[in-house]
């Protein structure tokens, strides 16, 4: 149980990082939902957070401005009183081949993707020092692992995570702060929408069948709690064997 805790997760109002929200929320975390734009969406999943009886609150920023970063996490530290989770959820994608990508489709997205991922981790770490403690969940994607045609921006940004999850790993696990990627395969979200009755993406996932937000949300809430004290720098695919 994460009672007495506080889960900052970043791309909280859908997707998978709503799932997560839920999920901690149900084991007893305060929920602090970090949004782009999204009022609407951000505000229900307070509200489902808050019928478990914890404490949650939506702030909109943008997660690749560095300097908005800084500003809403110290926001979340004085409203919620600690930080004892990081979940970096937030992602986009500007899908197209090489040959048609141009330079904003991959700076924007390596924008949010990997550099939102590094600003969130770099202004909560000093927290997590100073409390002896803290548990940071990035979440990657296969496609960073084994590459996918018509996102080189995508899987570029997903494998950079891989790599600073490892780094900051090393960095901090002397002062009792865990940091672990999940690298999940095709989940049913808003992003994947459409997708779901594709037999060729379909017959590459060796279960046959589309990830739940929800199973994703399970392995967080794993990572996040007493039980992963000891496992750090670790990447875990959650994608039905497709990267295997």
């Amino acid at each position: 149980m994460l009672t007495g805790k506080t889960a900052l997760i970043t791309g909280g109002s859908r997707g998978i990082g709503k799932a997560i929200a839920l999920k901690l929320a149900s084991q007893g975390s305060q929920i602090a939902i970090v949004y782009a734009g999204n009022d609407t969406a951000a505000l229900q999943t307070v509200a489902e957070c808050e019928k478990f009886g914890v404490k949650a609150k939506a702030y909109k920023c943008d997660v690749s401005d560095f300097g908005a970063v800084k500003e809403t996490v110290a926001q979340i530290k004085g409203d919620m009183g600690r930080i004892d989770v990081l979940v970096n959820s937030a992602g986009i994608t500007r899908d197209k081949l090489i040959a048609m990508m141009n330079e904003p489709d991959f700076d924007s997205v390596v924008s949010v993707n990997l550099k939102g991922t590094f600003n969130m981790i770099k202004h909560c770490a000093p927290i997590f020092i100073r409390q002896r403690g803290g548990r940071i969940i990035n979440i990657s994607s296969v496609s960073g692992i084994m590459g996918n045609a018509g996102q080189a921006n995508y899987s570029a940004s997903k494998a950079g995570i891989i790599g600073l999850t490892k780094a900051t790993a090393r960095e901090l696990a002397p002062r009792g702060i865990t940091c672990n990627a999940i690298a999940p395969g095709f989940i049913k979200t808003d992003m994947t929408e459409g997708l779901g009755d594709n037999q060729e993406i379909l017959a590459a996932i060796p279960l046959k069948r589309m990830g739940q937000p929800e199973e994703v949300a399970e392995l967080a809430a794993f990572l996040a709690g007493d039980g992963a004290s000891y496992i750090t720098g670790e990447v875990v695919r959650i994608d039905g064997g497709m990267a295997m």
